[in-house]
């Protein structure tokens, strides 16, 4: 399959995004993103296109696993002990070669698909073989480099000459023909071998046929602008696999789907499709679905503004595709996170990741992905007040989308015409006729609308030097007024006020769903003498300290907070008092870590800690809180560096809970 989720990302502007330059010129910038978001990705390819009963060598067909993972291992197991054999079976290792192939390549591990592929082609050389014919196609599917994908399209011809027609190998060999079309940009050639090959397979004995051919050519259609189609072929192949319990090519067919509903600003469908993806990914050990399925919802919660859950998807996808390598889809996973980091404003933080991301001036990366990230990287500079290089990489964003408006416009009339030439059997002679004409129209009014938009691109340039200063000024004024009055400034914790709306959210939300909520109040032993004894500065280190390593245990829907002085407040939401107690026995640990001088001989740092939870006594902040004060009223009282319970939460505590606290962790009954 290579690279066959590996899509853009959309960089479609909300209105507040495009504002500084222009109401007309953001709606522009969309009209492109949804091209972009529909013409770059290669096409999906599927298990094995082959009936598995035309590649049985001696009546012994290969055991292929549901999960392509498994069936990698399996088939290598094989491999070795066909090759340790005395007397080699070459047809029997050609097929084990072609299973492992198709499971790399559904893994998206293209080198290695090729090789298995290389490695079992010689052990079956005739072009009527369905060995050499799904070796082929396997090798075919993992080729991406122009010079090879020429090379790889004249054996393709050469092997459907050999073929009987209408024959599933012929039929097969035309689908990965216009796959490779449409990996060359030739997006008219491949709906005509794509509709042939679908047109060739309506019969009940090539039905896996044609669902292979469905596939492909939903993905071209989308990219292309026929939605409504793309969709309606799309579904064919969702019943399928469906059907047929095909978990792996499900997994596909759901997160194509989902691109169609982005494409078509349906961002809520397309996330919930990516989710159907991710579970189908997640249960077959796919990380590379897994990756792109978070890439995708990243992008499409950007676009619902939904930043704070968008990041944690984009990252992860960043954290797979870095550990394997696949360098444009990483790329594309970094513009997000730059888009991500613009508006929140991290102008800044965005800017360093796009010039990463165009570290070799686009040329890495398809056009169509490379003009957005100019415009990303252009407003990230203005608002860094660099006007010069922002107005440099706006000129090359306008010069690169007025070179692929041409070619969009020539490709999709060139796919129109492709259509109308190649689909008698349905008649729509006439439809596509006025579809043709319709698009020049629409064409020639984008062309006027682009040269419009050059024209504002120029005067927004002169506002942008004027506007854009005092804009971001403002709002990094306002911003650190927010952060001020939200975050503590020793420690950066949520301050007093802050955890306290925190904390009664989490409480309210625990009270709704009728989940537990434990709300501990942590003082830091001899805090006084420490800080009369070393000085104020260790005094500051040892609360900063503390908040950075309690904050590395915590998860992140945990909130811990300066509650005053040495004090500090942790709310731990939908966790009982055996987890709570192990999260703040692991805090003890690493308060302990912390370093202090020798002015400090005999002091190392502790805290006591009082733990309340919500009951139908104790249910508001300030009740929770006054429970939680008196039980650690009684650990100081106590000696210090332990941890209470209060008396209502003592009385509901199981015995497991009672027993730790019995257990030598420091702490004793309430």
């Amino acid at each position: 399959m290579g690279a066959a989720k590996m899509r853009p990302p959309c960089f479609t502007m909300s209105h507040e995004g495009t504002r500084g330059l222009g109401g007309r010129f953001g709606a522009t910038l969309c009209v492109l993103c949804v091209a972009l978001t529909c013409q770059l990705a290669p096409l999906p390819t599927r298990a094995s296109c082959l009936p598995r009963a035309a590649l049985d060598f001696g009546g012994r067909a290969p055991f292929v696993p549901r999960e392509a993972t498994e069936s990698i291992r399996v088939m290598q197991s094989r491999i070795d002990a066909l090759l340790r054999a005395p007397r080699l079976d070459s047809r029997a290792l050609a097929a084990l070669y072609a299973v492992q192939a198709q499971s790399y390549s559904a893994l998206e591990l293209d080198a290695q698909a090729r090789e298995s592929a290389l490695k079992g082609l010689p052990l079956a050389p005739s072009l009527v073989d369905p060995l050499q014919v799904d070796l082929l196609i396997a090798y075919a599917d993992n080729v991406y480099d122009a010079t090879d994908i020429n090379r790889v399209i004249e054996t393709l011809q050469a092997a459907r000459a050999a073929q009987q027609k209408p024959s599933a190998a012929d039929i097969c060999l035309l689908i990965t023909l216009g796959r490779l079309q449409f990996r060359q940009d030739h997006a008219a050639q491949a709906v005509a071998s794509l509709t042939q090959a679908y047109r060739a397979s309506m019969t009940p004995a090539l039905a896996a046929q044609q669902v292979a051919a469905a596939s492909a050519l939903s993905t071209v259609l989308r990219n292309v602008g026929d939605f409504q189609q793309a969709l309606a072929l799309n579904q064919e192949v969702v019943d399928w696999d469906t059907a047929h319990d095909a978990s792996l090519d499900l997994s596909i067919s759901r997160y194509l789907r989902g691109r169609i509903f982005a494409a078509l600003h349906n961002y809520g469908q397309a996330i919930e499709e990516y989710s159907s993806s991710r579970q189908l990914s997640t249960v077959l050990d796919d990380s590379q679905g897994i990756a792109f399925a978070d890439m995708s919802t990243c992008e499409a919660q950007i676009e619902l503004g939904q930043l704070a859950h968008a990041r944690p998807q984009c990252q992860n996808a960043a954290r797979i595709f870095t550990s394997s390598h696949s360098n444009n889809a990483f790329k594309q996973t970094q513009a997000l996170l730059a888009r991500i980091d613009l508006a929140q404003g991290r102008a800044d933080q965005a800017l360093n990741t796009l010039n990463q991301v165009l570290d070799h001036a686009g040329t890495d990366m398809p056009p169509r992905q490379a003009a957005p990230n100019y415009y990303l990287r252009a407003r990230s500079e203005g608002a860094l007040h660099d006007y010069g290089l922002a107005y440099e990489d706006l000129n090359q964003y306008v010069q690169r989308y007025t070179a692929e408006n041409e070619l969009d416009r020539t490709q999709q009339v060139a796919v129109l015409r492709a259509r109308f030439d190649t689909d008698h059997e349905i008649e729509r002679n006439a439809t596509l006729e006025r579809e043709l004409a319709l698009s020049t129209e629409r064409l020639q009014l984008r062309k006027q609308e682009l040269r419009w938009t050059v024209v504002i691109i120029a005067l927004a340039a002169f506002i942008l030097v004027m506007l854009t200063g005092m804009l971001i000024a403002n709002r990094r004024h306002r911003r650190e007024l927010l952060r001020l009055a939200r975050l503590d400034g020793l420690t950066g914790l949520p301050n007093r006020r802050r955890t306290g709306e925190l904390a009664t959210a989490a409480i309210s939300s625990a009270a709704v769903a009728a989940r537990p909520v434990t709300v501990a109040l942590i003082d830091l032993d001899h805090f006084k003498v420490i800080n009369d004894r070393c000085g104020h500065a260790v005094g500051d280190h040892v609360l900063t300290e503390f908040a950075r390593l309690g904050r590395d245990v915590l998860r992140a829907s945990d909130t811990l907070g300066r509650w005053g002085g040495e004090e500090f407040l942790l709310i731990l939401p939908d966790t009982g008092l055996d987890t709570a107690l192990t999260v703040i026995q692991r805090m003890r640990s690493k308060a302990a870590t912390v370093q202090l001088p020798a002015t400090a001989r005999g002091l190392q740092v502790s805290f006591s800690a009082g733990l309340a939870t919500r009951t139908k006594i104790v249910q508001s902040l300030n009740e929770i809180v006054a429970s939680a004060d008196a039980a650690l009223y009684e650990a100081k009282n106590g000696g210090r560096n332990l941890i209470r319970l209060d008396r209502d939460t003592y009385r509901t505590a199981e015995s497991n809970v009672l027993r730790a606290l019995y257990g030598g962790i420091g702490t004793v009954e309430s």
